[in-house]
């Protein structure tokens, strides 16, 4: 019998100061931030640790029930209050459960799905902005001259499509353009990176840009793709020599199978490849239980594994580094990334709607409960993935919540009927917004707000 497992431990080796210095944009000014320390007690970060323990009780409860496993990370005021590791890594291999279940450990590595977003493309984007490389208001053309209407499209707009309304997911495009797959795609099937990199621009805008806001991968595909031509160099090669690596971070990456690191690394998640237990076919398609390879389609067959919208792996412990970067107002230890006035443009509303901010999700109404639970300020802002992450940065409090799950590493209950609805997805765990309210709830009632 295989009992639910939880661990606390210890954080220093993992909470990673930075090594090197980043100078500040258009100044030689020292950059001093603050750097993740491990508080003494819950209570020296503001919570109580009884309340603490209700949140694990609550994901051990999941993992007992059947949930497959996560990592979370708490941290107020630079200080780390809880850092927890609960249930598998991998437990099954396809339908077949395994002998011998992998836990979840310190080091393992999640597919982080559209965290890709924010914490690969978004800080890319926020850095750029604040060197002065990138206009958010500038055309789209002005760095991808190949975005241009063309004959037959169904909606004229290209040409006054700013970067600023790709990222408020105000652009136009169809929520999943599908590259890899040829009846979805039609003529722009794709199956080769840099072909895809051609086709992105010619996706076909489906309403009026600026009119309403619909969540779409294309705007991130084209949004790394700005950035790709801004640097010269491809995405991953950029975030993680400009960002990651200046930081410490050494489990941060795209494609890390291919950067040293093995299978057991990671949290596993699709049991079947992308087939949904065979539901689901194109050329090509994955049936093997997913293991340190991106789950998302578009990412791995049509962008080699590296693209704006996904893609992007790491630990809970790495991810509370870049966590701590927003809260910081930009910096981390000597490393001055981006500015605090970049990021306030960033995280604040859409004016179609007050969920979006630039990339970001907002608790900007009830409708983020799910996410947000009903503790968090009206400042807070973060970010989900598909496969099971969740990001929350409450500037309010000075609080960052990373939750990593492998959801998606359980069996699919009606395939047929839904076969985008996983067993895990059931779970509380997996919904996200009743362990962020525990987390909420466990804060002193006295304990002092942030300043920012």
């Amino acid at each position: 019998m295989h009992l639910p497992r939880h661990t606390a431990t210890p954080l220093a080796a993992l909470m990673l100061a930075a090594l090197l210095a980043f100078p500040a944009t258009g100044s030689e000014a020292t950059c001093d931030f603050p750097t993740l320390k491990r508080a003494a007690t819950p209570e020296a970060a503001g919570f109580a640790a009884a309340g603490l323990t209700g949140v694990d009780k609550l994901i051990e409860a999941d993992v007992a029930a059947g949930f497959p496993g996560a990592a979370l990370v708490v941290i107020r005021d630079g200080r780390i209050a809880k850092q927890s590791f609960y249930g598998y890594r991998k437990k099954f291999d396809g339908h077949r459960p395994l002998d011998t279940l992998q836990e979840v450990r310190a080091d393992t590595m999640f597919d982080l799905a559209s965290n890709t977003k924010m914490f690969a493309t978004n800080f890319a984007l926020q850095k750029l902005v604040s060197e002065g490389r990138l206009d958010l208001e500038a055309p789209v053309s002005r760095y991808v001259p190949e975005f241009v209407d063309r004959a037959g499209e169904p909606v004229p707009g290209k040409a006054g499509l700013r970067v600023v309304d790709l990222l408020h997911h105000a652009a136009g495009f169809a929520p999943d353009p599908q590259y890899h797959n040829p009846a979805v795609s039609g003529a722009l099937y794709s199956q080769q990176r840099e072909k895809t990199l051609r086709f992105i621009p010619r996706s076909p805008l489906r309403y009026k840009p600026g009119t309403r806001a619909t969540y779409s991968d294309t705007d991130y595909m084209l949004l790394g793709l700005i950035i790709e031509r801004i640097t010269g160099i491809p995405l991953d090669t950029y975030v993680e020599e400009n960002i990651y690596r200046p930081l410490g971070l050494q489990r941060t990456a795209f494609n890390p199978l291919a950067k040293g690191f093995a299978p057991d690394d990671f949290a596993a998640t699709e049991l079947l490849g992308n087939s949904r237990d065979g539901t689901i076919q194109f050329p090509n398609i994955r049936t093997h239980t997913l293991q340190g390879e991106v789950h998302d389609e578009k990412a791995f067959y049509s962008m080699a594994g590296v693209s704006g919208h996904a893609g992007l792996f790491s630990t809970a412990g790495e991810l509370a580094v870049l966590v701590q970067v927003m809260l910081n107002g930009g910096g981390y230890g000597d490393n001055c990334l981006f500015d605090d006035s970049v990021i306030a443009r960033f995280t604040a509303p859409s004016p179609l709607d007050r969920t979006f901010g630039l990339g970001w999700r907002r608790n900007g109404n009830e409708r983020m409960s799910w996410m947000f639970g009903t503790g968090a300020s009206p400042r807070a802002y973060g970010h989900t993935g598909w496969t099971g992450t969740l990001t929350v940065i409450d500037p309010k409090y000075n609080l960052g919540i990373v939750l990593l799950t492998n959801k998606k590493h359980s069996r699919l209950p009606d395939p047929h009927g839904n076969p985008n609805r996983f067993a895990g997805d059931r779970f509380t765990t997996g919904k996200y917004g009743g362990v962020v309210e525990a987390i909420y709830r466990a804060l002193l009632p006295d304990a002092p707000q942030g300043s920012r």
